[in-house]
């Protein structure tokens, strides 16, 4: 890639997309586009619905959140149609403080800086392009030249409302600068940034003693005074605190519940009115969604403060709980790691899911139904079909806490436990034992973890532990399976020639005598019980399968190995126990002969070639489960 010419292609795209015009020609544009006009909470709302929207089972996904928010999925789609689309419509929601409330690192900064950085593109786009009053600091709605008077006239002709007031310093350039002429006001394309300051603010709460107003409201600017005569003269005022710059975007309050009162207080007018006071001058009117996070403590310590009730009454609260979901705790992990300097050390498979299955089942709840376990839980959640479960079981499994997912292991403490296992003992590689080792360890040292949640943790780790053994004796069943593929089709050709017979009412004949031969029963049962199928259920299976078959020669297409996943997993599962003694005495054995070794490599390379592990985690995970199989 030419990083060079990227940039170059880059700037030179900017300043294609730049305007500048005349008050009266940014008014011919908005008869044509009025969307122009919109307000900063309708523009984060286009900003996530343009990103596309898919409706699955009464619920809408969001893609714009898809590659930093994982399995939040609900949460965001309560956030955009509960608190931006409101907003969006001008209901009076828009009027309120959207506060993030969750556990630590729990996607609450990622979800703001996502935002933050999306709407950075966004203003690059035609949907969301920002117009602002040329030279204003504020980056101010030229629409807020429109004299009040005037205003509902031009809502009736152009279909836009104009809220907001003219600020003082544009209201004195409008006179000394222009004459008065509002036509002739100087209008610019914008584009917004939190680098250069332009369109999004961020403010973090330091020591109260030191930090001054200023760094919301701005300040005078005493070196100009003399020259322009007077404090409340509004060109010797610097409209630089992180409210006016703001202005038209976001301003993100990080920690918000840790500020100083004196901070919170000037909010309230922004949120209810759309302005706040600065210096000696009138109220200065702002367009900005207002977005803070904290966590659970925090937030239960303000609401218990009685002073606090007329801020409290002005936020919109949005949980922001863990991810509950094996799967999409995977793609965290993926994500930090790839993000790391131990990206490059191998990692066996499983080993990040086996490490997720932990911390998933540290945030359930247990069930209040006697049917349900945490480990059936953790699977409903996950999106695996169990049998005798449906949506609606997950559904109200969802409903039965309101805060499940708000208290747990994070994902920083694997990623943690993760590093330090690799930099302690110089891997090159790491499998699940490996990290749940670790993972182990580390509960002792970590001082948020009372002794009751560490000898819960301890046996969700026993829990993941049998877990994994379960997946090491899957995954050498497939790969030994692989290498007596010919076996498996042979296998799975005979249950089919006694499932039709079966289903026909048929007789087999026996290829070398001829003699005619009712269906293999102990056959074909001792293949359907790996994967449960009932003595009651066994017709309805077979039936099944031979629609299938019947299906698949309509088509013109073979039958074959992979052409049914129950059925494939069940030859497996059938040829793998039968192969159980070869493999415990292939992976055991401290002097394996030439043909035990061949193949010992056979598995080994299938292991690598087939299932993404290397020569070393490939044996490891040889040698653990003729352990398991040994016991």
């Amino acid at each position: 890639m030419d990083i060079l010419k990227k940039i170059q292609d880059h700037r030179e795209q900017a300043e294609e997309l730049k305007w500048e015009g005349t008050f009266a020609e940014y008014l011919e544009l908005l008869k044509e586009q009025p969307y122009l006009a919109q307000s900063a909470h309708s523009r984060v709302y286009n900003m996530v619905k343009d990103a596309g929207v898919v409706e699955e089972h009464d619920h809408k996904k969001f893609k714009f959140f898809d590659d930093d928010i994982y399995g939040l999925d609900e949460a965001m789609e309560k956030l955009v149609e509960e608190y931006f689309h409101p907003a969006a419509r001008r209901l009076d929601v828009r009027k309120r403080i959207l506060l993030l409330m969750g556990p630590v690192s729990g996607g609450k900064s990622t979800l703001v800086n996502l935002l933050k950085r999306g709407l950075e593109k966004y203003s690059y786009t035609d949907r969301g392009a920002v117009f602002a009053i040329k030279g204003c600091p504020m980056h101010e709605d030229p629409l807020h030249l429109i004299p009040n008077h005037m205003r509902e006239e031009f809502h009736e002709h152009y279909g836009i409302r104009i809220e907001g007031s003219l600020s003082p310093l544009n209201t004195m350039r409008v006179e000394k600068e222009y004459s008065g002429r509002i036509e002739d006001v100087l209008v610019e394309r914008i584009f917004f940034s939190e680098d250069k300051r332009t369109g999004i603010g961020t403010f973090s709460p330091s020591d109260p003693k030191s930090q001054d107003i200023a760094d919301l409201t701005g300040s005078i600017d005493f070196s100009t005074i003399a020259k322009y005569g007077s404090e409340s003269d509004p060109r010797a005022y610097r409209f630089d605190g992180e409210l006016n710059k703001a202005n038209r975007g976001i301003m993100e309050f990080q920690e918000m519940l840790k500020c100083d009162e004196k901070f919170l207080w000037h909010l309230l007018s922004l949120t209810q009115e759309g302005n706040f006071k600065a210096g000696r001058f009138a109220l200065i009117s702002a367009d900005e969604l207002i977005i803070a996070h904290t966590n659970e403590a925090e937030y239960r310590s303000f609401i218990a403060n009685k002073k606090n009730e007329a801020l409290h009454s002005r936020m919109i609260v949005m949980p922001v709980p863990y991810n509950l979901k094996v799967s999409q705790e995977e793609r965290i992990y993926e994500k930090m790691i790839r993000e790391s300097d131990i990206r490059d050390v191998h990692i066996a498979p499983h080993t990040l899911r086996v490490a997720a299955m932990f911390t998933i089942l540290t945030r359930l709840k247990d069930s209040k139904k006697a049917s349900i376990d945490v480990l059936k839980k953790m699977r409903l959640y996950d999106g695996e079909i169990l049998e005798g479960f449906s949506d609606v079981d997950v559904e109200e499994l969802k409903k039965e806490f309101s805060d499940e997912g708000m208290s747990g292991i994070d994902p920083r403490y694997v990623i943690n436990r993760i590093s330090s296992t690799i930099i302690k003992k110089e891997l090159t590689s790491i499998n699940a034992l490996d990290v749940l080792r670790s993972l182990k360890d580390g509960l002792s040292s970590h001082a948020s973890i009372s002794s009751d949640d560490k000898d819960r943790y301890l046996d969700f780790i026993s829990l993941a532990r049998k877990e994994y053994d379960e997946i090491a004796k899957k995954e050498v069943q497939k790969a030994f399976v692989y290498s007596y593929e010919e076996s498996a089709i042979t296998l799975m050709d005979n249950y089919l020639d006694n499932v039709e017979a079966y289903c026909n009412k048929a007789k087999l004949r026996d290829p070398l005598t001829g003699e005619e031969l009712n269906p293999d029963e102990r056959l074909m049962r001792s293949i359907e019980e790996q994967i449960g199928v009932s003595e009651n259920a066994k017709k309805a299976f077979r039936e099944e399968i031979l629609i299938r078959i019947s299906a698949y020669a309509r088509k013109g297409k073979k039958f074959d190995y992979q052409s049914h996943e129950r059925l494939r997993e069940a030859i497996q599962k059938k040829l793998f126990a039968d192969l159980k003694d070869v493999v415990k005495i292939t992976t055991s054995t401290k002097t394996p002969d030439e043909r035990q070794l061949k193949k010992i490599n056979e598995v080994v390379a299938t292991l690598v070639d087939e299932h993404g592990y290397n020569s070393s985690s490939a044996n490891e995970l040889l040698k653990y489960v003729g352990s398991l199989l040994n016991r």
